[in-house]
């Protein structure tokens, strides 16, 4: 099989990659594989944890794909066995545990949703349940017997949660010994995800040289922020943007994403060069953002979706004008710290909605809007800088702007 040269593989493979271990390594092995026309075996594992997919997770499935486009070997791991355990990475605390029964249900939709992406045609797909399910009492000793203690809990997750005094369970211990399995089972040439699976990454590399495998390659994707602009993109935050949403909902919520996190959008989730990024952020950021918005939904979608998506909004929130008596509502600044407060607070002290709670679905679901572009608040617990004059509002019709009072 005829490769490209290594650099312009190398070009591509970097493009929103954050790190490489070890980096030294991977021109080596692209340039072995080249040689011998044999294709690299590129992994990347998924538990099926919950139903949707978000932007979040095609980070290291669009890098998957472009390796496949490069010639090397797609191999996706369902981790129906890790799924049960429960991933720790980057998390203060336990995951809640799934049956065996709900992890089932959600990797026949996960599949259907990956294949979005990844070309699963031309991908070999496991279940590492497969391996795991034939392994005894004795052969995860003798697995576990590997990793020390005091290895795991170099990990930061479990670090923070020692300094916390918070609990870290048995079987979390076992998370990233599993996963790190999964590719001696495979034999990974290179290993996709994010910078926090980096631990995993490295204990698959002792486990693969214990086998006297080839050591695996970290290719390490930047956690994708969500619609806060701030943490990472995720469900369970409400920061999040499907690829099965209807494209109204997805352009939505695009356009309300803050504008210093454009660069990072259109790095990690798009092909367009990033000379023509940098220039258009520069000079028309609103512009910038509906091409972003319209580049992402066509994909998962279609463009005549996408420009009809875009189309609705501008009709809909963009020109859609401002009422001409806009009531004025007084917020004491006692309730302001250092000129902040939450944004669901904020538009309950404002009388636009009934409670913080009601305030909450509003952000949530896509309705409340701050300033004079009508930019979204993106999540309820959002520090809004109040000034005297800022407009506010929810919903279609709702408005009002603040004065503040002593």
């Amino acid at each position: 099989m005829t490769f490209p040269p290594v650099d312009e593989q190398l070009a591509i493979i970097r493009r929103g990659i954050e790190k490489i271990v070890p980096e030294q390594e991977l021109a080596a092995r692209l340039k072995e594989s080249r040689d011998t026309g044999r294709p690299l075996r590129v992994k990347y594992g998924i538990d099926p944890t919950g139903i949707d997919l978000h932007l979040g997770h095609t980070v290291p499935m669009r890098k998957m794909r472009q390796f496949q486009e490069l010639g090397h070997q797609a191999v996706i791991i369902i981790g129906n066995a890790t799924a049960l355990v429960g991933d720790p990475s980057g998390r203060d605390e336990t995951r809640a545990r799934l049956t065996a029964e709900q992890v089932e249900a959600n990797a026949a939709d996960y599949l259907a949703q990956v294949a979005r992406v990844i070309d699963l045609d031309r991908a070999e797909v496991h279940r590492n349940g497969d391996w795991f399910s034939k392994l005894d009492l004795g052969g995860m000793l003798e697995l576990c017997g590997r990793v020390t203690v005091a290895q795991l809990l170099t990990r930061e997750d479990f670090a923070k949660r020692m300094k916390a005094e918070s609990p870290i369970y048995l079987h979390e211990c076992l998370y990233p010994v599993m996963q790190a399995w999964d590719s001696v089972e495979i034999k990974a040439d290179i290993e996709l995800g994010g910078t926090e699976q980096l631990y995993s990454f490295m204990l698959a590399r002792d486990l693969q040289r214990g086998e006297g495998l080839p050591q695996q390659i970290g290719v390490m994707s930047p956690i994708l922020v969500g619609t806060d602009g701030t943490r990472r993109m995720g469900k369970s935050l409400g920061n999040y943007i499907g690829i099965a949403e209807p494209p109204y909902e997805m352009m939505k919520k695009f356009m309300q994403l803050p504008d210093d996190c454009m660069q990072m959008f259109y790095e990690l989730l798009t092909d367009v060069p990033l000379e023509s990024v940098q220039d258009l952020l520069t000079s028309d950021p609103r512009q910038a953002k509906m091409q972003l918005a319209e580049t992402i939904i066509g994909e998962y979608h279609s463009p005549a979706e996408a420009t009809e998506a875009g189309a609705r909004w501008v009709r809909e929130i963009s020109k859609g004008g401002l009422p001409a008596d806009i009531p004025v509502k007084s917020l004491s600044r006692s309730l302001l710290t250092d000129g902040t407060i939450p944004a669901a607070r904020l538009l309950k002290e404002a009388g636009l909605c009934s409670s913080t709670g009601e305030a909450r679905r509003a952000i949530q679901q896509g309705g409340a809007y701050l300033g004079e572009e009508l930019a979204g608040i993106t999540s309820h617990d959002q520090q809004i800088e109040v000034t005297d004059g800022l407009l506010l509002r929810v919903g279609k019709k709702r408005f009002c702007r603040l004065e503040l009072a002593d």
